[in-house]
């Protein structure tokens, strides 16, 4: 089993001017434990569960590009990108930017967007979920053009290209992995099945089991091949005393590869303390990795 880290908040005790700093140790710690896969939140304000509206957040992909300097191994990503907030041209220019100077270490993760204050909050226009997942899908079509050698034109209901060029061409062969974030199961998991190469889902291993069985109904239905999606799943971890414990973690990995996950995740509220990063490398890491 892979292991991910996703870093939701950068209120850090160090205050702005420790983000930068705290970040790149957090980074390199994970990069030499051996995680596969490092994520931040694609928002504009911190979302209830990790905090207030007013604390502070930073803008994905400029957060990406720090990390890419700041690693050598691991995967980069956000989680995930909603789609009304950039046009989807300029979205997978910025991405495959990620891509090359990252080395292909990087993943497309999009979604349909949910956050209608934020956006409302930031003068970005937020049409109804139906108008949202087809914007989904015709980016999901636009990104995979756009990363093959057709560079004509894309026509959508919502989106018009009038050309589909990038210059220069993902390092990530033949694209970087794309993943559709989300459990809705008559929308969501039937875009997985048409178009992603991951998914990323959350809840209980119960409710994520569930879940999977429609995702394998839905790759029926596409003629898509369940076993070529990487599974992925995001929760929380906090190595403290009266939390968890790494055998927990480790309990918890088992049960969530025993239904197909592959890829397993996790947040930690004390990440920037980097305890838990090392716990990670001496006995979880190495206990999970043959899953």
């Amino acid at each position: 089993m892979k292991i991910g880290l996703q870093v939701p908040r950068f209120s850090f005790p160090e205050g702005t001017a420790g983000i930068a700093p705290v970040l790149a140790n957090i980074a390199g710690v994970a990069d030499e434990a051996g995680f596969h896969s490092l994520w931040v939140m694609d928002h504009y304000f911190q979302i209830q569960g990790f905090g207030e509206p007013g604390d502070a957040m930073l803008e994905g992909y400029s957060t990406l590009a720090w990390l890419a300097a700041s690693t050598l191994r691991i995967r980069l990503g956000t989680l995930a990108t909603g789609v009304v907030y950039r046009y989807p041209g300029v979205l997978v220019k910025t991405a495959t930017t990620l891509d090359v100077l990252s080395g292909g270490r990087s993943y497309f993760c999009i979604g349909a967007a949910w956050f209608e204050g934020e956006a409302r909050a930031m003068g970005v226009p937020f049409p109804p979920m139906r108008d949202r997942f087809e914007m989904l899908e015709e980016t999901l079509q636009i990104a995979r053009q756009m990363w093959s050698d057709d560079d004509g034109p894309f026509r959508g209901r919502h989106y018009q290209l009038e050309q589909t060029l990038c210059r220069p061409r993902p390092l990530s062969r033949p694209h970087p992995p794309i993943m559709v974030a989300g459990t809705g199961e008559r929308k969501t998991l039937r875009l997985v099945a048409r178009y992603a190469d991951a998914c990323n889902m959350y809840g209980s291993v119960e409710v994520l089991a569930s879940k999977l069985e429609v995702l394998k109904r839905h790759c029926d239905d596409a003629g898509r091949d369940f076993n070529s999606i990487e599974l992925s799943s995001l929760g929380t971890v906090q190595l403290a005393a009266g939390q968890m414990t790494p055998k927990d973690v480790i309990a918890l990995c088992r049960s969530l590869s025993k239904i197909g996950v592959q890829h397993a995740i996790f947040n930690m509220p004390d990440v920037h303390e980097i305890r838990p990063l090392e716990i990670f490398r001496r006995e979880i890491i190495p206990a999970v990795q043959e899953l």
